[in-house]
Order: C-alpha cells, then sequence, then structure tokens
C-alpha cells in the first residue's frame, strides 16, 4: 500500500573546496498516498537533487524526509526510481534487465506480465542495444513498476525521447499508476507534462530551491491535451517564470522551462 511522503523544512548545502553551494532552502512538502506529484522548476534549481533526498540516495543538510512514519536514512526497498536514461544492463535481455527490480521482493511476480504491461511482448529475449529508445524507456518502467513500489521516483523520465514517443510513454506511465496506485513524484521541465499527468504541480524557484507555490489540478485522469482549462492553467505556470506571451493556443506545442 502506498505511503504518505512528508518533507519537512528540507535544505541541502554541498561543500566543495572549502565553499559552499546552498542547493535547496525550507522546502516543506506533504504527499499524499497514492498522489502523484511533478516538481517543476527552472534547470539547475534542485529538483533532482530533492528527487535524491526522498530516495535516500543523499541526505539533508537540515530537516528530514519520511516515507509513512519513518525517516529515509537510506535507499529503500518501497521506492522504486527511474532515470531519464534506460540505464539498463546491456549484457542482460530485457526480461533480465526487468527482473532486477524484484531483487527485494520474497514472491516477486513474473516478468512477462510487465512486458504485457508496457507493450513489449515478443521482446523478452531482446538486448538493450536492439531496442530504440523508447522501447528501451518502456523496459525501464517496467523495472520500476514490477517490485510494486509504494513509492515511484521519476527523474525526467522522458525527456530524452521524440515529441509522439513521449506522449506515449505518459500515456502509458498514466495508466500503469491507475493500476499499481504508488505515490509518484517526478521531475520534469514539461509543463504540458505536469498538467496531463499530476495531480499537484509544485513549482519551484531558482537555486537555493524552495517551493514557490503549489498548483492543483482540478480534471480527472485520463485528460484531454487540448482541454482549454489545461491551456489555462499552462499560461498561469509559464507567466510565473517570465513567460507571460508564449503561445498556448496550439495544443500540439510543448512547453518547456
Amino acid at each position: 500500500m502506498a505511503e504518505v511522503l512528508t518533507l519537512e523544512h528540507v535544505g541541502k548545502v554541498f561543500s566543495t573546496s572549502g565553499e559552499t553551494l546552498p542547493v535547496l532552502n525550507d522546502v516543506h512538502l506533504t504527499v499524499a498516498a497514492g498522489e502523484f506529484v511533478a516538481l517543476l522548476g527552472p534547470s539547475g534549481c534542485g529538483k533532482s537533487t530533492l528527487l535524491r533526498l526522498i530516495a535516500g540516495l543523499e541526505q539533508p543538510s537540515v530537516g528530514s524526509v519520511r516515507l509513512g512514519e519513518q525517516v529515509v536514512a537510506d535507499t529503500d526497498p518501497r521506492c522504486a526510481l527511474m532515470f531519464q536514461e534506460p540505464r539498463l544492463f546491456p549484457w542482460k535481455t530485457v526480461a533480465a534487465n526487468i527482473a532486477v527490480g524484484t531483487r527485494r521482493s520474497q514472491n516477486p511476480p513474473a516478468p512477462a506480465l510487465f512486458l504485457n504491461l508496457v507493450g513489449l511482448n515478443g521482446f523478452e529475449a531482446a538486448y538493450p542495444h536492439q531496442l530504440s529508445g523508447g522501447m528501451a524507456q518502456r523496459a525501464a518502467l517496467a523495472r520500476a513498476l514490477i517490485g510494486r513500489p509504494e513509492l515511484l521516483l521519476l527523474d525526467e523520465p522522458f525527456g530524452a525521447l521524440d515529441a509522439l514517443t513521449r506522449m506515449q510513454m505518459q500515456d502509458l506511465l498514466a495508466a500503469a499508476c491507475r493500476s499499481a496506485a504508488p505515490t509518484v513524484v517526478m521531475v520534469t521541465h514539461d509543463v504540458d507534462e505536469a498538467l496531463y499527468l499530476a495531480d499537484r504541480i509544485v513549482v519551484m524557484g531558482p537555486r537555493p530551491a524552495s517551493v514557490l507555490e503549489i498548483v492543483s489540478v482540478p480534471s480527472s485522469r485520463p485528460r484531454d491535451r487540448g482541454s482549454p482549462l489545461l491551456a489555462e492553467m499552462r499560461a498561469m505556470i509559464l507567466a510565473r517564470f517570465g513567460l507571460a506571451h508564449a503561445r498556448t493556443t496550439q495544443p500540439d506545442d510543448i512547453y518547456a522551462i
């Protein structure tokens, strides 16, 4: 069952060669069990660092991160992380790569179930070099989901894909989340992607980043990409980043920050 994620006054400072680099400042956020939250902000503001703190790959300089009642102090088997690159093992088949996600499971499901979920039937014996970029990301998504994580963390997982494949992957992710119902936190630069997938969008400011505002997306999923409501919300969010004059009337336009 999905868990509540709580960040309380989280700050992060990196120290290199005697100098300090503040990255995050007083981030406070609660993500409900089963909620989909997108982190949106300018490049380099600290979104990926925040995701690493949630995953237990880094520790906050101040504040705390909790999953359920437990403070996140290390990597957690309840959590799965998906990156912008597929990061598949080149010497393993697709099925074997997906099965890596079950390494901490006592009763792991069959990879075939998740091959079917992501539309990779017939490719179980293929190797990563035989896959397109979109197919490799499908395998990475299946690997993240097969362990049935309570918390799914996504670091710009579709950022390197072409526009059409990206939209197909967004639909696939939305369907998978409806089925498995994990708590999801996703880093993205794509305003349209955030509006299409997320229940709430956390708008972050420049480094050292804090939460500027949290935008609730009122319409239920699945959503219409050409919805006037989403277009209106897109214009509002872009204006928050000083892009008030960006075109918002073309549903096939992709806006990134």
